[in-house]
């Protein structure tokens, strides 16, 4: 902080004493949420501890969820005279503007159908593409090439971008727009990996991600109507995918009822001997991001069936869970043996076999055929109200 224009002073060591945390400083946004927070406990909202940016309220059969992101607000519940109260008492401490109805959030278009909500980034989308220029380019059908080559795409193309801000800007934007695609996830996942040293062939594939993005550029997740809250919990991997570090990708999407609510595409952290290996890395990934979503849920006071269905496609994998015996194939990764053992032991989880075809998680780490693409993103729920 310098001092102001017009200001003299003859003690040079002298510094100036903060009152009042201004825009701009590094504490600001600290003491903002500091102050948000305190205000939100002493209207009677407890702060979640499974996800600190979430308040619930619960009094006299009234429910109130308020969530937080920066200064903007999204408060729903049981009761509308309690939300419009709540509202008030918001108002009497803070200087804040009711938007009403949630339509719009962080770039995030929320509309309602006939078959429940629906969450887009049409608008975003767009303008990613006509930022890029590619708004009148001819759309593609799949993300990524099926089984893609893209090492070979790559070494024939090996030339260094002179500005690789340009490919890291478009990634960064592309990361942000699969919050709603997870149709993208495993092409993004992919690109991620190379924002420092980014040559013409990664290049060209964003490029052919944007063609698919033109395509539908409305398309999101809906929310579907149901009676239904079980989680339900799809993990797949891929053995050896990285052809210069040998690292397995995990895949993994959960379902609450018939609505998608998470899913991931990552490099494992380690090298995997075997497939099976890989495929049980990713089961208790899955398996901890389940654990936390049922957290969120009972401070939602939402009751979750136990245990809850693990899908795998990998039998070694689901032998390896039901096999009390620690031999010398496995000894490698004798925690992650423990940790889901003791979860199934527990009546948490339970693993479930399923055939390759079934497995929704597969988009999350590979390319698919076109057909493939289209039944899964079906499968996941994925919706465009602007196609009809």
């Amino acid at each position: 902080m310098t001092l102001p224009d017009g200001y003299s002073s003859n003690h040079a060591n002298k510094v100036c004493r903060l009152k009042k945390s201004l825009y701009g400083l590094k504490q600001a946004p600290r003491m903002w949420n500091e102050k948000l927070v305190n205000v939100l406990l002493n209207l009677g909202f407890e702060q979640s501890k499974c996800d600190h940016s979430m308040f619930v309220k619960t009094s006299n059969y009234v429910f109130i969820v308020l969530l937080v992101y920066a200064d903007d607000i999204v408060i729903t519940g049981s009761c509308s005279t309690e939300i419009a109260r709540i509202k008030s008492l918001l108002k009497s401490k803070f200087l804040i503007k009711d938007l009403g109805m949630l339509k719009y959030f962080l770039g995030i278009e929320v509309l309602k159908t006939k078959d429940g909500l629906c969450l887009s980034q049409r608008k975003y989308c767009l303008d990613l593409l006509a930022e890029f220029g590619m708004t009148g380019c001819k759309p593609v059908n799949n993300p990524i090439e099926a089984n893609h080559v893209l090492t070979r795409l790559c070494e024939q193309d090996t030339k260094v971008l002179p500005d690789i801000s340009v490919y890291q800007k478009l990634v960064g934007k592309l990361i942000y727009l699969s919050h709603t695609r997870p149709d993208i996830a495993y092409s993004v996942h992919y690109l991620s990996q190379y924002m420092h040293c980014p040559t013409n062939g990664h290049f060209k594939i964003a490029l052919r991600l944007l063609r698919y993005l033109k395509g539908s550029p409305g398309k999101g997740i809906l929310f579907s109507k149901g009676d239904s809250l079980d989680l339900k919990v799809f993990s797949d991997s891929d053995w050896g995918k990285c052809i210069k570090t040998r690292k397995s990708t995990t895949g993994f999407c959960i379902f609450l009822g018939n609505s998608l609510v998470s899913w991931k595409s990552k490099k494992q952290s380690t090298v995997s001997r075997s497939s099976a290996e890989a495929e049980y890395r990713a089961m208790c990934a899955a398996t901890c991001e389940a654990l936390w979503l049922r957290n969120i849920l009972n401070e939602l006071k939402i009751d979750i069936k136990l245990p809850v269905p693990l899908f795998c496609d990998n039998t070694a994998a689901i032998s390896i869970t039901a096999n009390p015996v620690f031999h010398e194939r496995t000894k490698h990764f004798e925690i992650d043996l423990y940790f889901l053992r003791e979860k199934i032991s527990k009546g948490v989880i339970k693993t479930v076999g399923i055939s390759s075809e079934d497995q929704s998680a597969d988009i999350f780490t590979k390319g698919l055929l076109v057909q493939a693409h289209e039944k899964v993103c079906k499968i996941l729920g994925l919706f465009d109200c602007f196609a009809y």
